[in-house]
C-alpha cells in the first residue's frame, strides 16, 4: 500500500478505542515497525491526536474526541456505503472490487459493536439484476479512464442485432447506466457528431495516440436522455386517455415513456400528451404489456393500432405453432 494507505490504515486501528503498540501495527500492516514511527509522527504533526502510554500496557491509542474527526464515517455513512456497493456490484458498476474493498476496510478497522451493526444492514438490502459479462466490466474500465484521461479510443462496435462490426474512432464523454444497460456517450470521429452506444455491443476497445476534451458543461445523461424526447419544435402532439386498475395506472404513470408524459391522473383514469409518431410505436407495444389491466378510451387510431400488433403477433406464432401441429 502506499503511505497515505498505510497512514489511514493505522488511524482505523486506532480507531477501535484500542491501544496498540508499534510492533502490533506494523505485523499488521506488514510493514517494519521504524515505518510505523514515522507515520505516527506524520500523523501527530498533520493533527492527529495520538496518545502514547509507555510501560508494560502500553502503546498508542486517540484521544475519545476524535471519534467525531471528518476523516471518519458515522454510522450512516458506513450503511450507505455498504448499501452503495450492493447496488454498484449488481448493476455491473465497473470499480466494484475497489467498493468491496473499502466495505471490508470498514469491517476490519472497526469495533466488534461496529462491524455487527454494518453486516446487518449490509443484510438488510439486496438488488436482483442479471449479471454483466466479464468483458463488460474491462469495457467500462477502459471508457471511464479514457473518458477521465481524454484519450480517444479505437472501438470495434456491433451494429444492431446482427453481425456486422464497425470499426470506430471515439472520444468518450461519459458512462450512462439506464434502464439495466451501461451506454457510452462521445464524438464518434467517422459520424463527426456526439453519439451514444450500448458497451454490451462493443467487441474490442484500444487507446489510440489521439487525445481530446470534453465540452465545458457537457452531461452525458443529459444527452440521452434528449435522444429520447422528441423534438418539441417539430413534433405533433396527441391526447391520450387510459383506464385500468389503480396499481396498472400506477405502474404504467411511473414507466418512463409514460410518465414524462402524464398530464392527469384519477384513481382510474389517467391522460397523457405523446409525440404521435412514438406513441404508435412504442407506446403501442408498452400498453400491449399490460394485457386487460388497462383500457384505451382514446384516440381510436391507438386502439386500431393496438389490436393491428395483437393480430400481428397472433399470426407469428400461430404459423410458428403449426409445423409442431402437423407432427
Amino acid at each position: 500500500m502506499s503511505k497515505a494507505d498505510n497512514m489511514l490504515a493505522i488511524l482505523w486501528l486506532l480507531k477501535t478505542g484500542k491501544r496498540h503498540t508499534a510492533k502490533q501495527l506494523a505485523e499488521a500492516l506488514e510493514i517494519h515497525v521504524r515505518t510505523v514511527y514515522r507515520y505516527i509522527d506524520a500523523l501527530c504533526a498533520s493533527g492527529v491526536p495520538i496518545v502514547v502510554d509507555s510501560g508494560h500496557n502500553g502503546g498508542y491509542s486517540l484521544l475519545a474526541s476524535f471519534g467525531e474527526a471528518p476523516l471518519t464515517f458515522d454510522a450512516d455513512e458506513q450503511k450507505a456505503l455498504a448499501h452503495a456497493a450492493v447496488f454498484a456490484r449488481e448493476a455491473g458498476y465497473p470499480f466494484g472490487e475497489a467498493l468491496t474493498r473499502a466495505v471490508h476496510k470498514l469491517k476490519l478497522y472497526a469495533n466488534d459493536e461496529q462491524r455487527e451493526r454494518l453486516s446487518r444492514h449490509a443484510r438488510g438490502v439486496e438488488v436482483i439484476h442479471a449479471p454483466a459479462a466479464a468483458a463488460q466490466a474491462v469495457f467500462l474500465q477502459q471508457l471511464e479512464v479514457a473518458a477521465a484521461e481524454g484519450v480517444t479510443l479505437r472501438m470495434e462496435y456491433q451494429k444492431g442485432y446482427g453481425h456486422t462490426v464497425a470499426t470506430r474512432h471515439l472520444d468518450p464523454y461519459g458512462l450512462v447506466f439506464w434502464k439495466n444497460r451501461w451506454y457510452v456517450v462521445g464524438f464518434c470521429r467517422a459520424r463527426s457528431d456526439i453519439r451514444s452506444f450500448r458497451v454490451d455491443r462493443i467487441c474490442a476497445l484500444g487507446a489510440t495516440d489521439g487525445r481530446f476534451e470534453r465540452p465545458a458543461g457537457f452531461s452525458a445523461r443529459e444527452f440521452l436522455l434528449a435522444g429520447l424526447r422528441p423534438d418539441p419544435e417539430r413534433a405533433e402532439y396527441v391526447p391520450v386517455r387510459i383506464a385500468g386498475r389503480e396499481q396498472a395506472l400506477n405502474d404504467l404513470c411511473s414507466h418512463w415513456f409514460f410518465g414524462q408524459a402524464l398530464v392527469q391522473r384519477t384513481t382510474t383514469e389517467a391522460w397523457f400528451n405523446i409525440e404521435r409518431q412514438s406513441l404508435y410505436t412504442m407506446g403501442a407495444t408498452f400498453v400491449l404489456a399490460y394485457g386487460k389491466t388497462v383500457r384505451v378510451l382514446e384516440p381510436p387510431e391507438l386502439l386500431d393500432r393496438l389490436a393491428a400488433c395483437a393480430e400481428e403477433l397472433q399470426r407469428y406464432y400461430r404459423e410458428l405453432l403449426e409445423p409442431q401441429l402437423d407432427t
